[in-house]
């Protein structure tokens, strides 16, 4: 059941995305995103404009004269977005947490989809999967979309991205572009299947951080948990322990690094504080070159 605070709030994204929404889909989405698959469409005779390239020898060789397949571009593209709901998604050293990061970029791009006439689905997981919508078009999904990211309540605390890509690649049959919304903080090793999805598919991660990940206070004696375990620990950020701190955040964000590029995945990094559009943006047109 949908409350009307809820509704409103939804109606509040959607307007507020809007002109992003446009600026997005304006050249930045379409471009990069074009509409790939092609489909076969008729089998004709052949006539002395058509690319002989095109002749089908079988059904030639069958008929006694030549025959060409004709194929028909599929435009429609399908987007999944597989956001991150596990209990490390929650924090947030500002006034958003990074699943409010995660809820603003999948709202964009789901938009955007839309938008473009595309077919979007949604995959919200914790170590397991907590959610699933298969893809469709039309501004009323995309809406029914948004309220599920606002509204949802998960289930689960850890976190197993892996597991989240098998059921992708079990469910997607057709070609699909794949943006993987999460901090990218899990215990086990999903390189396999992130190679394994990419060969299918078209994956896109995009990395929600906190400024207070990057780099931590100069001084102060802090608590912390482990969103995930539970485990308290205390620290004391002088010189050396924050020093440590940064090396260990630099290692972790350097190991996701090289298990995308190992993937061929293209990498996107969304900091709170930071302008989210203009990450994608920056995004878009970088990939755009990339391809040329």
């Amino acid at each position: 059941m949908f409350t009307r605070e809820l509704i409103a709030q939804v109606k509040k994204i959607e307007i507020q995305t809007r002109r992003t929404v446009d600026e997005l889909t304006a050249g930045a989405y379409h471009s990069v995103f074009k509409g790939k698959g092609i489909e076969f469409s008729e089998v004709r005779e052949y006539t002395f404009d058509d690319d002989i390239r095109d002749i089908d020898w079988n059904v030639t060789a069958r008929m006694g004269k030549p025959f060409i397949k004709k194929f028909s571009e599929d435009r429609e593209l399908t987007v999944m977005l597989m956001v991150d709901a596990s209990a490390s998604t929650q924090f947030g050293s500002s006034s958003k947490s990074k699943y409010q990061q995660v809820i603003e970029v999948a709202s964009l791009l789901a938009l955007s989809a839309i938008r473009n006439n595309d077919r979007v689905g949604l995959i919200i997981f914790t170590d397991t999967t907590e959610l699933y919508l298969s893809p469709r078009s039309g501004r009323r999904h995309g809406l029914r979309l948004i309220r599920e990211l606002v509204a949802y309540e998960s289930n689960g605390i850890k976190t197993d991205i892996g597991a989240a890509l098998q059921h992708v690649i079990n469910g997607l049959k057709k070609r699909s572009i794949v943006f993987l919304i999460s901090d990218l903080i899990d215990s086990k090793d999903f390189s396999r299947e992130m190679k394994m999805i990419n060969k299918r598919h078209d994956l896109v991660a995009v990395r929600t951080l906190d400024l207070l990940e990057r780099e931590w206070p100069a001084s102060g004696c802090f608590s912390l948990e482990d969103s995930e375990t539970g485990e308290m620990s205390l620290f004391n950020a002088t010189k050396a322990t924050r020093n440590q701190y940064m090396q260990h955040v630099a290692s972790q964000h350097a190991s996701v690094e090289l298990l995308c590029r190992e993937a061929n995945v293209d990498l996107v990094d969304i900091v709170s504080g930071k302008n989210v559009v203009e990450a994608l943006l920056q995004f878009f047109k970088k990939r755009k070159v990339t391809q040329r």
